[in-house]
């Protein structure tokens, strides 16, 4: 990001789900551009390391807390180290792909839980220091299959969907206060999310893990899947100052895979 300022110096910047994959790919992005960072997940190992890995990256500080965003107490954690974010990111893993007829009641609610109530009660606890402050950025990740659901992904499909509509009312409420909310809206990138369902695919289909991911590279428009650095930096940029008319949006990461227009 050098040679181009995004405007949030020294800005703090609360992300989840940090620890790898899309959710660690914009925490790198942002505290390169300068934000003062803090970055959660689950597991305190990994999380540690990658704090200590964008430390050295970023020449700067980065909290790492171990909490579970689905609980109130985890919440609660993160909010007591990182109380009057500027920015916060929210992320969790995708529920496990599967059919719908294996689903019963607890499957959804623990998709619903993980992938639309706890953004929302994340973004509830913060959203009204950044409204008194009249600044603010929020992003949450995700899935391209909010605009076109993937088969075995039904779980994630409808949780995600749930947080999109809720989202789209909130953004235009605190507009004015000068906080914006959009969705980034990924597609195939190449993480540990995506190697799980090419796995659960390929074994549906009886054939290689090699041949599905050799089609999926294939089908897209440009030939490949993503980077997680590409998905960073747009990240950051909604994140940015320069971002202040850009609110209520879902932006699709998926390299023109998505065929409509809208």
């Amino acid at each position: 990001m050098t040679g181009f300022s995004l405007g949030i110096d020294g800005r703090s910047a609360l992300v989840c789900g940090a620890s790898k994959g899309l959710g660690r790919a914009c925490a790198e992005a942002l505290a390169q551009a300068g934000a003062r960072l803090t970055i959660c997940a689950r597991s305190e190992g990994p999380l540690k390391a990658a704090a200590a890995e964008i430390e050295a990256l970023a020449g700067q500080p980065v909290t790492a807390v171990a909490a579970d965003v689905t609980t109130e107490a985890g919440r609660a954690a993160l909010v007591a180290a990182c109380p009057d974010p500027d920015i916060l990111v929210t992320n969790a893993a995708g529920p496990p792909p599967g059919r719908f007829e294996d689903w019963g009641e607890a499957e959804w609610q623990a998709a619903t839980s993980a992938n639309m109530i706890a953004p929302l009660l994340l973004i509830r606890a913060v959203v009204g220091g950044m409204r008194r402050r009249r600044w603010g950025r929020i992003v949450n990740i995700t899935s391209s299959a909010v605009k076109a659901p993937l088969p075995m992904l039904g779980l994630s499909n409808g949780a995600r969907a749930g947080l999109t509509g809720a989202i789209g009312g909130i953004a235009r409420e605190v507009a004015r206060d000068g906080v914006t909310i959009n969705n980034l809206l990924p597609g195939h990138f190449a993480t540990d999310r995506l190697e799980s369902y090419l796995t659960a695919v390929a074994a549906a289909r009886g054939v290689p893990p090699e041949t599905v991911r050799a089609e999926v590279a294939a089908a897209n428009p440009t030939g490949r899947v993503g980077q997680p650095p590409e998905f960073g930096a747009t990240c950051a940029f909604l994140a940015s100052a320069h971002a202040g008319y850009v609110t209520g949006q879902n932006i699709l990461m998926d390299g023109g895979l998505f065929p409509g227009l809208f």
